[in-house]
């Protein structure tokens, strides 16, 4: 029996920061040292970027469907896209290739990605038509990519433990968020208890734990985040709400969105006690519901739960 009410308190209800609709608003960041954040309309190929000081909005088309903008150590940024990494120069707008990831696969595109406490990104794929088990996770790491797994239907909810210990994804068509342990380099330990190494296959890693399963909820778990007291933020895609879980996984709070299809959470603000969340349009047949289904929405965290805030992502340095 599927509950179409939510297990938790109400904590609060998102508002609206940008009323343009994505057909797929996806990989919401925050770059700190330009004080804006961005996402990306994986479907539309653009690349938002919004001032929260004053507001200024720039939207950048692209020509490659693309999931996730990551800021560098030198002020550019890494583009996760359809046909792997490529660089965007920040000044110009110029797009390079960069780390070439299931490019003559026509049949699959990047999804989730957050960049890790250990200095890597994971990224993933899936198939643009959501073919069973076509996606892959992959880590990013010191200029090299490994697989971490294959066989993945829809890779989401990628995140990360402050300590660096622990590693959280879902393949939505499970309703499952799994959890891995992680070593000091931040790759999954292997059942044999040897170090990663460049060798190591997917299948030597250890098995992700059930962390939290949403079988009997309305909503299937998107993208997520965890803030600085180890709690998770869970886009529940279908379900209009952003789930807070504790460190045990049990939902303990939600922020209600007036968009059915909320896709990812990210932290950011000065105090990083800002939450963005992006939505989505893809597939929805009403949009004249009264909903504001595909906009950008914010919360800020100190009117409903002051001290709460998100971890600082460093830069990312691949050169």
């Amino acid at each position: 029996m599927t509950n179409h009410q939510p297990p938790s308190p109400c904590l609060g209800e998102a508002r609206v920061l940008h009323d343009t609709r994505c057909e797929l608003g996806e990989g919401p960041s925050w770059d700190a040292a330009r004080g804006e954040f961005r996402w990306l309309d994986i479907l539309g190929r653009q690349l938002h970027r919004h001032r929260l000081d004053d507001h200024e909005h720039q939207v950048i088309d692209l020509a490659q469907l693309t999931s996730f903008a990551a800021p560098l150590s030198d002020g550019d940024d890494l583009l996760v896209t359809e046909f792997g990494l490529m660089v965007m120069e920040h000044a110009h707008g110029g797009v390079s290739p960069w780390r070439e990831v299931e490019a003559s696969n026509d049949l699959t595109r990047s999804n989730d990605a957050r960049l890790d406490r250990h200095g890597g990104l994971w990224f993933s794929t899936m198939g643009k038509a959501a073919q069973p088990q076509a996606g892959t996770l992959y880590r990013f790491h010191e200029g090299k990519v490994f697989i971490l797994r294959r066989q993945i239907s829809i890779p989401n909810a990628i995140c990360f433990s402050a300590d660096g210990r622990h590693a959280w994804f879902a393949d939505t068509s499970t309703q499952q968020v799994m959890r891995w342990t992680l070593d000091d380099q931040g790759f999954p330990l292997r059942e044999d208890g040897q170090p990663f190494d460049a060798d190591t296959q997917p299948e030597q890693l250890s098995h992700p734990e059930v962390w939290a399963d949403f079988s009997d909820d309305i909503g299937s778990p998107d993208g997520a985040v965890i803030d600085a007291e180890g709690f998770m933020w869970l886009a529940l895609w279908g379900a209009g709400r952003i789930a807070r879980l504790s460190p045990e996984g049990k939902e303990v709070g939600h922020i209600k969105v007036n968009a059915s299809q909320p896709s990812c959470p990210a932290f950011g603000g000065p105090n990083l006690d800002v939450l963005l969340i992006t939505t989505a349009t893809e597939g929805l047949d009403n949009l004249d519901d009264g909903r504001l289904h595909g906009a950008t929405f914010v919360l800020e965290l100190k009117d409903i739960l002051p001290g709460v805030r998100g971890q600082a992502d460093e830069p990312l340095h691949i050169r």
